[in-house]
């Protein structure tokens, strides 16, 4: 149908325009010569007019030689007879008419205003996409992506191998669909990804479509969902409908947790047409209708909010989970977003990839398109390995923000902030490396701190917690050392030390006093409701989560007031360079401590 009134829309242009070129080009056929009232008369009165035709005050004739003439009546009036009686030439001239193209063209203004405005909403109202369409509310939005134009293939997909081991079961299902149906075998209905943002859930699904050369469906979760009740639902089926149509073939939808969260148990706080288009989505998926060869794909960062209806087994069989890339996949994600751009010889991707630890695959080639940009910004030809660790920092900390008007007292405390923070982390055994100090604003930091694991960490024990919970702590240690002042430059380091604590006690059981108990707070967004618990618990929460950060307080500055030499060494160094790195600390270090 969608076809119909494009074909029928295209058509009553062309006839519009074919009407209007007749009638520009057929005219007035017939030309008169215009004599005057006088001499009309004096052809009547010699008898030279036979007949004539008579047409309101115009009298035309044709002569013996086909030769046409008229003459316009003049209205009756005593003036006019005084003036044939005095043989005055009389010339009648009739009322200006407009032409005869702009009459038929203003008869045609209302057809073409009213074929306007049915074109506008047939077309959806100037939205884009062919789903808003006035008269398809209830129709897919999905996007159809042409297998053919589709160039993404898993070799395109670094650092989740275990995902794509996964998938690759489902291209082979697409391509070979007898070599399963034939064992009994039944491939999953629907794939799960779920993992945090930019971890490239979005471009495996696309890799999946790639490889298997079928039609792929691309829509997101809130296309789903209108201000109608039922629209979505209809929408549903229509995408269904048409994916059985073009089987085999993938549906994809991103963003699905829009659509399909917690069904509400009571019918206050519900919204009834979100609930009717994810109950749509379930018959669909798994109802009495068979579904053979569409496969559904779909991507979320919350899928602890999902349904359970829509987790179950005969939905979404398998749900892979797409990780952050540890240190080797980082390597191959590099090298893979590396192969558009020129790189230089001392270009180590083995020391980049350890150097960017919980980075993300969109992360990483946000990285190197910033290296490549940097790269042409300075005029040279190939990317060396001093301006990947500026585009580093760049995706880690901000742009350096160099026009910032900072006075000489701001400074000094950002130093010695900074150098709390470095000199703490260096003299506590298990901490990560201080890896580059700065004290260079950038974003919304005026100085920062930078660590670097030597070993990629699944899970941390108390220990390393407390390290960072003292590390955190040593940049307002520092300015109350040196200035008996607080300022509010310690706000985020503050609370990631309260969050830390917070969550040390309550949710991963490493105090004493509480035990090995879980007592998380309540969600009021997602509806999850917090832990019951009494006063007395509540109150010793309070006091653990003290005792733990002043603990840590007085372990940092015990730290720098017994190394006050060192920390005045490196913010000197800090004044002085702005920016010190690892090797610098070191020689520090040694030099204050032999």
């Amino acid at each position: 149908m969608k076809y119909f009134y494009k074909n029928l829309s295209i058509w009553l242009v062309v006839a519009l325009v074919a009407f209007l070129l007749f009638s520009l080009l057929k005219g007035p056929t017939e030309v008169y010569h215009s004599i005057p009232y006088d001499e009309f008369l004096e052809k009547v009165d010699n008898d030279v007019l036979s007949s004539v035709i008579i047409n309101n005050n115009t009298i035309s004739w044709t002569t013996a030689d086909k030769t046409a003439y008229r003459t316009i009546i003049p209205e009756k009036s005593p003036a006019l007879d005084h003036l044939l009686n005095k043989k005055v030439k009389i010339l009648v001239k009739e009322d200006m008419k407009p032409h005869w193209f702009l009459t038929t063209f203003l008869s045609w203004v209302p057809f073409i205003l009213l074929f306007g405005v049915w074109f506008f909403f047939m077309r959806g109202g100037g939205q884009p996409g062919g789903g808003g369409k006035a008269m398809a509310f209830g129709k897919s939005r999905a996007q159809l992506v042409d297998p053919e134009q589709s160039k993404i293939r898993l070799a395109d997909v670094a650092g989740v191998d275990e995902a794509k081991e996964e998938v690759s079961e489902i291209v082979d299902f697409l391509k070979q669909p007898d070599k399963f149906t034939d064992a009994g075998a039944r491939i999953p209905t629907g794939v799960l990804l779920y993992g945090e943002p930019g971890t490239g859930k979005t471009l495996l699904a696309k890799a999946i479509a790639g490889e298997a050369g079928v039609p792929f469906y691309s829509i997101s979760g809130s296309n789903f969902v209108e201000m109608y009740v039922g629209i979505g639902a209809s929408r549903v089926r229509d995408l269904f409908k048409e994916g059985k149509q073009n089987a085999p073939c993938i549906i994809f939808i991103d963003e699905i947790d829009a659509v399909g969260r917690h069904r509400s148990s009571g019918g206050a706080g519900g919204n009834d047409e979100r609930e009717q288009t994810l109950n749509q989505l379930l018959v669909e998926m798994d109802g009495f209708e068979a579904n053979d060869h569409v496969i559904i794909v779909a991507a979320t960062n919350r899928q602890d909010i999902l349904d359970p209806a829509l987790l179950r087994p005969g939905r979404f069989d398998r749900q892979v989970m797409v990780p952050l890339p540890d240190v080797g996949g980082r390597r191959k994600i590099l090298q893979v977003h590396s192969r558009k751009i020129q790189v230089g010889e001392d270009v180590d991707w083995k020391v980049m990839a350890k150097g960017t630890p919980g980075f993300s695959g969109a992360q990483l080639a946000n990285m190197v398109n910033e290296a490549a940009l940097l790269m042409t910004r300075a005029g040279k030809e190939f990317v060396t390995m001093e301006i990947l660790e500026e585009a580093k920092d760049k995706v880690m900390m901000g742009a350096e923000r160099k026009s910032m008007i900072i006075t000489e007292h701001e400074k000094k405390v950002t130093a010695y902030h900074e150098a709390g923070h470095a000199l703490v982390a260096w003299m506590l055994p298990g901490s990560d490396p201080v890896h580059k100090v700065t004290i260079i604003p950038r974003g919304r930091a005026l100085g920062l701190t930078m660590q670097l694991p030597q070993e990629e960490r699944n899970s941390h024990d108390r220990t390393y917690l407390f390290i960072n919970l003292c590390t955190l702590l040593g940049g307002r240690i520092a300015e109350e050392i040196v200035f008996n002042e607080m300022t509010t430059g310690a706000g985020n380091d503050i609370e990631r030390v309260s969050d830390i604590a917070r969550k040390m006690v309550c949710e991963w059981g490493m105090s004493d006093a509480v035990g090995p108990m879980t007592f998380k707070p309540s969600d009021p967004l997602n509806g999850i409701p917090g832990q019951i618990m009494s006063e007395e618990t509540a109150l010793l929460i309070d006091n653990e989560v003290k005792q733990l950060v002043q603990k840590a307080y007085d372990t940092a500055k015990d730290i720098l007031t017994t190394n006050r030499e060192i920390l005045e060494a490196v913010t000197q160094s800090l004044l002085d360079k702005e920016t010190i790195n690892h090797d610098e600390i070191q020689q520090i270090v040694q030099l204050h401590t032999t």
